[in-house]
């Protein structure tokens, strides 16, 4: 699983040379950014349930229910905990974003394969949904933030992006078992959604080019986030969940999946709404960096 992280991070670095470089940056960062919110994601989410491996049912509505579980606790701590975290108040939305989310969908997956086996993707792909939901919903109030004369800036629009198209499709597909997709379908997604990986990682990469060496070895805000985001969160959540009486098998996926490093969708929708990505990027690149660590240790010391 080592080799994992390291690969995963290994792409980043390659983005922030390349943005050293000027081959990454800027207008092209931001069109990349849209490209893999609005193409690449959403094919990575359907095809995702697209391995032609019929899951077990008796799985599926636990992974709902603990994944909405997990959110909802999740959302109250991205909304009460900065303002513990940060006396910057324009950096709260940044923080709560990276407390609340994981990178579930660019390296959930293969540290899950890794763990549990090429099989058990399909389960991380039925928590996602309710992941990908949350980012494009409270996510995106988080990043854009407050305004005391417009309200806040989520559009009801957002709802039905294609991501969260992609989401309902793929909830739909594992609702009724549909396990046998054209391969004139499915093939040209995967191909698609495998662009997501990389070029997410890309744009990490470029952002932190931006940034001082100095200022990537982040803060003590930085550190308390990071900690908290690899190992209270998850370590909490786990136990939360097994009080609760799931599964010790679904307790364990869900916990893997909250113990990724901060979505790389923070630093992607810090660039299409404008925002500051300094505290974003910053955390992002602290918490891949430790995660090559905090993974496998948590994996030990829980599992």
């Amino acid at each position: 699983m080592a080799d994992v992280m390291m690969t995963l991070f290994a792409i980043v670095i390659v983005g922030y040379v390349a943005g050293k470089l000027g081959y990454l940056g800027g207008d092209f960062d931001r069109q990349l950014s849209r490209l893999v919110i609005n193409l690449t994601c959403p094919a990575l989410i359907l095809s995702s349930a697209m391995t032609g491996e019929l899951p077990d049912r008796n799985y599926i509505l636990p992974l709902l229910l603990i994944s909405a579980i997990t959110y909802i606790v999740l959302t109250g701590v991205a909304f009460l905990l900065p303002r513990i975290l940060t006396n910057k108040r324009e950096d709260e939305g940044a923080i709560g974003f990276a407390l609340m989310f994981g990178n579930v969908g660019f390296m959930g997956y293969p540290v899950v394969a890794s763990l549990f086996g090429h099989e058990a993707v399909f389960y991380a792909a039925v928590l996602n949904v309710v992941n990908t939901f949350a980012v494009f919903t409270v996510g995106t109030i988080l990043i854009t933030g407050k305004n005391a004369v417009e309200g806040p800036r989520f559009q009801k629009k957002v709802l039905y992006s294609t991501p969260m198209i992609a989401a309902y499709l793929t909830m739909a597909i594992v609702a009724l078992e549909i396990d046998h997709i054209p391969p004139a379908v499915s093939q040209p997604l995967t191909m698609l959604g495998n662009i997501t990986v990389p070029a997410a990682l890309l744009i990490i990469g470029s952002s932190m080019s931006n940034l001082s060496f100095r200022t990537m070895l982040g803060n003590h805000t930085v550190y308390a986030t990071t900690l908290f985001r690899l190992a209270i969160l998850p370590i909490g959540i786990y136990y939360l969940c097994t009080l609760l009486g799931f599964s010790t098998f679904v307790v364990n996926i869900n916990t893997v999946v909250i113990a990724m490093p901060v979505a790389t969708y923070g630093t992607i929708l810090c660039l299409k709404y404008g925002r500051d990505t300094t505290t974003i990027t910053e955390v992002t690149f602290i918490t891949t960096l430790l995660s090559m660590l905090t993974i496998p240790a948590l994996a030990t010391l829980l599992f």
